[in-house]
């Protein structure tokens, strides 16, 4: 049923659906922004989209917590009857990677503001509790870790959004429209 909160055996509930995409786009205007704030000459306005960035990466590491807190007592509807094996454990190690760099980049990235000489407020309003001390090399450190992190989690999202496409287009099943909020064709 479209409408259920909760998921089901073969569905996922409006709750998974709504944290799933709203991360997709909280993740995907990240990269972006963090792009963009990068290189955005020294100024007032490069370090006002370091603050959008920080801020909307605290966002996401709160709904993170949230969206395993809800899968853990929601789980995840079945595969297809006919999925292998193999696919499964694949679709698994590769959600599993998903949820450990969806913490870890936000993770690196206050490692990033907690080692640098700036303090920080999200949303210019919420003082961010510091958990190391200001250390120079550390930061270096921690925006080398934040900028893998973030590429290996760009190419698990590319992944991830060609899985669901193979899996609409070529084996023509409902794992992609079971996460849609779009009606789904039954039969």
């Amino acid at each position: 049923m479209p409408g259920n909160r909760k998921n089901t055996d073969t569905a996922w509930g409006s709750i998974a659906r709504s944290f799933h995409w709203l991360l997709a786009i909280l993740i995907l205007g990240q990269l972006v922004l963090g792009k963009v704030a990068e290189a955005t000459r020294l100024s007032p306005l490069k370090l006002d989209l370091f603050v959008w960035h920080k801020s909307i990466g605290v966002t996401i590491l709160a709904l993170v917590m949230l969206r395993l807190a809800w899968r853990i007592g929601n789980p995840p509807p079945a595969p297809p009857a006919a999925t292998p094996r193999w696919e499964t454990n694949v679709a698994r190690t590769g959600h599993t990677l998903l949820y450990v760099l969806m913490f870890a980049v936000p993770l690196s990235g206050w490692w990033i503001s907690d080692s640098s000489r700036i303090p920080f407020k999200a949303y210019w309003a919420v003082p961010m509790p510091d958990f190391l001390a200001v250390d120079g090399s550390m930061q270096e450190i921690a925006e080398g870790v934040h900028y893998v992190l973030t590429i290996i989690l760009l190419v698990v999202v590319i992944m991830h959004i060609a899985a669901a496409l193979r899996h609409h287009f070529w084996l023509r099943n409902e794992i992609l429209r079971r996460m849609l909020f779009a009606p789904r064709h039954e039969g």
